[in-house]
């Protein structure tokens, strides 16, 4: 049973029976929230009471990613097959339902939002999506509306992002090299990104990229994205690439784990292990040479689940509450069935209820295909 927190102007109380000095109810030990982070239903004399999600081993949920839609202008090679099918528009929620969606969870506790893709920016009127949700940072619900963007769209879009209360973006950009770029992406074009990029930092948003270690395609480039990343004053996140969905090509081929890629770029720079988080699975260090963070994401060498605060939902209303494993909740169903809210939440209480301890991720000689069957532009990367 989820724990019940409430709040009366400001101030934290707990709602145990009659005792205020509740430590925990139902799945596990229970810290209060930002004093600012009342939300769920109001009732008389100021007291807002939200439902705080906590999984069966203790870990609270404040953290959602969202697929807007699975669809992108690129193909990268580690993410999606050349010719992709894609999902019927009828299948996906509408920019509507995805708020209503996302509402229910900040009801619930989440804190930070980030929408995905597929490529996000490509979801015809997404921008109507931001300001919409905006309204939740506006009120102190939500202390984190942001994205993860291949780049291609920022050039249009950074700006009223910017004006939507967004204040920091993932891009992901695996090379700086115009020819590796293209066969990485297969579609895109690397002029077009760093134009978005560009485009991101003159908006005033901080930028952290991303970039995905591939054997023998850009492993001998860290060095020259470090020193970029570290004149333009943005972060780096390294990630091992992970087992999801049929690709073209062998997986052996492309996986490079980031334990290799610290040593070698210990040769080069000096990197102190820093606590600095941001609600992620990145594991960071700090390059003394640069003043920059670079973080590390090892699904395989060193797995994240023992902190995880987090799920996923994909353009079709599933959520999945481990990226690794096929378990998963339909949240389409009970969303259209109601204009009420009731039977929505239940579905999402029963499937935190049910959120593993952690994946099983593996590349191997005898692992070579996916763990998962799913695409992450489906699941939302």
């Amino acid at each position: 049973m989820p724990a019940l927190v409430a709040g009366i102007h400001g101030f934290k109380r707990w709602i145990a029976g009659t005792s205020p000095a509740m430590t925990g109810y139902g799945y596990g030990a229970v810290t209060p929230p930002n004093t600012h982070a009342f939300s769920g239903t109001t009732f008389g004399h100021g007291i807002a009471i939200f439902i705080a999600m906590i999984d069966p081993f203790g870990r609270h949920i404040t953290y959602l990613r969202v697929s807007v839609t699975d669809r992108c202008d690129f193909r990268c090679v580690y993410c999606m097959a050349e010719d992709m099918t894609f999902l019927p528009k009828a299948d996906v929620l509408s920019l509507e339902e995805l708020d209503r969606l996302c509402s229910a969870f900040i009801r619930k506790g989440v804190r930070k939002l980030r929408l995905t893709g597929g490529e996000p920016l490509v979801r015809r009127n997404v921008m109507t999506l931001f300001r919409s949700l905006s309204r939740h940072l506006q009120s102190g619900a939500l202390d984190d509306l942001t994205l993860t963007t291949n780049g291609s769209q920022l050039a249009k879009y950074a700006r009223e992002l910017v004006g939507y209360g967004v204040k920091r973006i993932n891009i992901s950009c695996d090379t700086l090299d115009p020819r590796k770029f293209e066969t990485i992406t297969r579609w895109g074009k690397l002029e077009k990104v760093l134009e978005g990029i560009a485009a991101a930092k003159d908006a005033g948003l901080k930028v952290k990229i991303n970039a995905v270690a591939l054997k023998g395609v850009n492993e001998h480039e860290f060095d020259g994205m470090i020193a970029w990343c570290g004149r333009e004053g943005f972060d780096l996140t390294l990630i091992e690439t992970m087992p999801m969905g049929e690709i073209t090509g062998d997986r052996m081929d492309q996986y490079l784990p980031l334990s290799l890629v610290r040593r070698r770029l210990e040769e080069s720079w000096t990197l102190k292990d820093v606590p600095y988080r941001t609600g992620g699975p990145a594991r960071y260090v700090e390059v003394a040479e640069t003043g920059r963070k670079i973080g590390f994401i090892t699904p395989l060498t060193h797995n994240f689940c023992e902190s995880c605060n987090r799920v996923r939902v994909t353009c079709t209303g599933t959520l999945y509450m481990c990226l690794g494993q096929n378990d998963a909740a339909d949240l389409r169903a009970p969303l259209r069935a109601s204009e009420a809210d009731a039977h929505l939440d239940a579905a999402i209480d029963e499937a935190i209820s049910r959120k593993p301890k952690g994946h099983d991720f593996i590349i191997d000689r005898d692992h070579r295909g996916p763990a998962v069957p799913r695409h992450m532009s489906v699941t939302g990367g």
